[in-house]
Formats: structure tokens, sequence, C-alpha cells
């Protein structure tokens, strides 16, 4: 055999492994799930104190506080440099805005992205909350966005492909006008805050990884209102949309099973927060 045939099959091999690799037993799902309803306990955490006048830095401490509280740490504290435990993305900010001075306005729209750390596992989900009452426009892209999410967890099941998960949640947001972020994805979870396979927002069905019984996914679409294009800032981390419309990014982890995904974090308790 050749040595560029060699290589070939070596990097099929590989790509195999990585794929293979997200697929988890049922003791590591269990462990998953635990971590997933810890962040989605800190986020419900968070939406009590997301009013006007709040700093972000703010947030992020009574997150830290609580996810240190319940016997876990941090997922983002130190990943790759982050400086926080929350990821506080606010109107055009579509994902990884750090924490800050920056006191929250009537009218703002803030995703909160949060991660823990618990007994050797991951958790990673994320919310776009209103502070106060939004223009209509905006809380059509909530709304719109979080719908594409629960059509992309319905596509989320064994046999199917990443492409059909992709492919539901660019075609739901199109509909309403609204743009896909490309350069951001989704992904999956276990051991390390991202995994692969990857999970994109946009895509044909039909294409990419095949979906095994056992993968851990976070599907998260990040929606903009306008134009898809994006920029970083300076700090390396913050993500805007380049037109400085407003952008929404909802994020649940789902396990994959046959017939359908089981999905370990929720927004209920959130949602129990926000009708109070």
């Amino acid at each position: 055999m050749k040595i560029g045939e060699k290589l070939v099959r070596y990097a099929k091999k590989a790509r195999l492994f990585n794929l293979m690799s997200t697929v988890r037993n049922d003791e590591e799902i269990e462990l998953l799930r635990e971590n997933a309803l810890l962040v989605s306990r800190t986020l419900a955490e968070v939406a009590k104190h997301i009013k006007p006048e709040i700093t972000t830095l703010e947030l992020d401490r009574l997150a830290e506080q609580f996810i240190r509280d319940h016997g876990a740490e941090p997922g983002f504290l130190g990943y790759r440099g982050f400086p926080n435990t929350l990821c506080i993305s606010v109107n055009s900010v579509v994902v990884h805005g750090i924490p800050s001075a920056y006191r929250l306005r009537e009218g703002d729209v803030v995703s909160v992205d949060c991660g823990t750390r618990l007994k050797g596992y991951c958790g990673d989900t994320a919310y776009t909350f209103a502070v106060g009452t939004i223009t209509p426009e905006t809380a059509n892209l909530l709304k719109v966005t979080k719908e594409s999410l629960y059509k992309g967890i319905e596509a989320a099941k064994a046999g199917n492909r990443v492409g059909d998960i992709s492919n539901a949640v660019q075609n739901h947001v199109e509909r309403f006008g609204f743009s896909v972020v490309r350069e951001m994805v989704g992904h999956a979870v276990g051991r390390e805050i991202h995994e692969r396979p990857d999970v994109p927002n946009h895509g044909r069905r039909g294409n990419g990884p095949k979906l095994r019984s056992g993968m851990v996914l976070c599907i998260e679409p990040m929606i903009n209102m306008g134009r898809k294009d994006i920029f970083q800032e300076n700090d390396g981390w913050t993500v805007r949309t380049r037109d400085r419309k407003p952008s929404a990014h909802y994020e649940l982890t789902v396990a994959i099973r046959n017939g359908k995904a089981d999905v370990l974090s929720t927004f209920e308790f959130i949602e129990q927060v926000l009708k109070n």
C-alpha cells in the first residue's frame, strides 16, 4: 500500500474514532443529565435577578456562587482563557460576551450561556432573556429562535444526520426573514465542554455525521434579526452582529435515542421564574 493511501485510511479511522468517542453509556448520560439540570437551575437563579440596573458582572457572581454551592465548578471559567463563569451577550452581541460593569437597561435582550463541571462531566445550556418590555420585532426574534431549537431537537434521533438538525433550524428561522450565524455552531458534550461533532445551524438534510444512540449534543441556534455577518471584538471573545442588530441564542443538551431525543437540560425552571 502506498504511503498516501495509508494516510487516507488513517485519517478516515481517526475521524470515525472522534465521532464514536462521543457515544455515551447510560451511566455517563445520567452524569451529563445531572450537569445539565444544574446548569438549568443556575440559569433560573440568574433569571430571578435580570432587571434594569443590575450589572452583568453581578449576574456572573451570582451564578458562580450558585454552581459552587451545589458542589460543581463553573465550566467556562478559565476555559481557553475565558475570564468568567457566564457568557453574557447583550443586544447585538451574538455569543461570548464578557461580564462587566454594564448595567442592563429596559428593552435589552440578553443571552446567558452557562457551563458546569461536576463528577468529571460537563453541562452547557443558554437562554435569551428580555429585560422589561422589548419591541414586537425583537420578541418575535426570540420566539422564532426558541422554536427553531425545538425543530432541531425533533430531528435529533438515531439514524438521522447532523445536517437534518441544521436544516430544520435554518428552514424555520429563514421563513421569518431572520439569519443564521454560520461561523458559530453547536457541538457534542461529555468530559469536555466542546467535543465532536460540530452541530451547525445551517445545512442540508442527509449531510454530516450520522447520529448514533448515546451521542450527547448541545443544539444551539444563534440567530440574527438582520444579516448573518458577524465580527469578533478586540477582546478576543465578544462576537457581535456586523449590522449591530439584535441576536438571540438558545441551547439545550440532548442525548440521541432511537425514536426521539432525550432532552437533558430544561427551560422549565427558568420559565417558572419568568411567570412570577
